[in-house]
C-alpha cells in the first residue's frame, strides 16, 4: 500500500552549495496553480542567474527550467515533489552561477536534490480526504447531534432553520461518514438519513 499524501505545515527552506553554485530551494503549501504562481512570483530572486521550479496541486502540475538546458531543472523538481508522497506544494530553487558548470546530470542532481532535502527536512501534515453530508434534525436533537460530531471530527458547514428543524450540511473526514450515518439514525431513532453530496 502507498504512502497517505502530505502537505507542508509552513513554508520551509534548504540551502547548500555544489561547485561554487549556491542553491536556494523555498517551498510552500498550496492549494491552487494560481496561489502556487503568486508564491513563485514573491521568492523568485530577479538577480538570481535562475529561478526554476514546480508545483503540484491534486493532477494539475507545471514546472519550469527558467532558462537552463530543458528538463535538467524543473523537471527533477516535481520529481522531488512526487517521489515524497506530497500535494498542494509549490517549490522554487534559485541559483546564484559561482563559474563551474555543472553539465546536464549534475544540473538535474543539484536542483532536484536541493529540493527533495528541503522537503525532507520539512514539517509535514497528512491529507485527509474529506466528505460534505446533508441531514435533517429536528430542534431538540441538534444540540446532542452538535457535541458527538466533534468526536467524529465533523464540521457544521450550514445550518437552516425552519418550521419543522434544521437541515445541516456536515463535512467531516471521508473515513468518519459510515460512523456519523450510523450516529444520526441512532440519535433521531431512524426518522433521518445522512445522504453524501459529493
Amino acid at each position: 500500500m502507498s504512502e497517505p499524501l502530505s502537505t507542508l505545515a509552513a513554508r520551509c527552506r534548504h540551502q547548500q552549495e555544489i561547485r561554487k553554485s549556491r542553491f536556494l530551494a523555498i517551498a510552500a503549501p498550496v492549494r491552487s496553480g494560481e496561489q502556487a504562481l503568486a508564491f513563485l512570483r514573491e521568492v523568485a530572486d530577479p538577480a538570481a542567474t535562475h529561478n526554476c521550479w514546480a508545483w503540484r496541486v491534486g493532477r494539475d502540475y507545471r514546472f519550469n527550467d527558467d532558462g537552463e538546458p530543458g528538463g535538467t531543472a524543473g523537471r527533477p523538481i516535481l520529481q522531488a515533489i512526487e517521489s515524497q508522497q506530497m500535494d498542494g506544494v509549490a517549490v522554487v530553487v534559485t541559483r546564484w552561477y559561482g563559474g563551474i558548470k555543472l553539465g546536464t546530470g549534475g544540473l538535474a542532481r543539484a536542483y532536484g536534490g536541493t529540493a527533495a532535502e528541503c522537503l525532507r527536512l520539512a514539517e509535514r501534515v497528512p491529507i485527509v480526504s474529506m466528505a460534505r453530508l446533508a441531514a435533517r434534525v429536528e430542534f431538540a436533537e441538534l444540540a446532542l447531534l452538535k457535541a458527538r460530531l466533534k468526536d467524529l471530527h465533523a464540521q457544521i458547514a450550514s445550518e437552516h432553520f425552519d418550521a419543522d428543524g434544521v437541515a445541516l450540511q456536515l463535512q467531516l473526514p471521508d473515513t468518519r461518514v459510515d460512523d456519523a450515518v450510523l450516529l444520526l439514525r441512532d440519535l433521531t431513532r431512524g426518522r433521518s438519513e445522512a445522504h453524501r453530496l459529493d
